[in-house]
């Protein structure tokens, strides 16, 4: 099985932060990461090359594989503000209801500024995404003993 490319490195997040370009975007992701760090109680780490992550966990597989992740993060990508959030509790699919404009894919949630979502709904995603990933790594957890 390949291993995978996206791990935690020692490169500054205050630095990558600062050399995103569009002023609109950088402050949005300085909100995002009180935000994150808020909600997480963790420092903000690089993941790979572009993603600030938060917290971390081992996710275990049902195949026995480990995962070593961050419990939420994001990326400034060009065309949107991509959030790595873990969906599942009804709660979170309440707190989208109320979000305001974004897109989703799988475990992603894009948006393209701050100023169009609710901020109140936003910080409950991201309470229900770390409580829900927790869970996730609890159950997984007990599952292997």
């Amino acid at each position: 099985m390949a291993e995978l490319k996206t791990k935690a490195t020692d490169a500054s997040v205050d630095q990558f932060l600062a050399g995103v370009k569009d002023p609109q975007r950088r402050a949005d992701c300085l909100t995002i990461v009180q935000l994150m760090q808020q909600v997480t109680k963790a420092p903000p780490k690089m993941w790979g090359s572009s993603i600030v992550g938060f917290g971390d966990y081992t996710y275990r597989y049902e195949t026995g594989r480990e995962l070593e992740w961050f419990l939420v993060g994001f990326s400034p990508r060009k065309e949107a503000l991509t959030l790595y959030l873990m969906p599942g509790s009804p709660k979170f699919a309440e707190a989208l209801e109320d979000l305001g404009k974004y897109k989703t894919g799988k475990g992603c949630l894009y948006l393209k500024r701050l100023e169009d979502v609710n901020q109140r709904a936003l910080k409950a995603l991201v309470q229900e995404s770390v409580k829900r990933a927790k869970e996730v790594a609890r159950e997984r957890k007990a599952a292997q003993t």
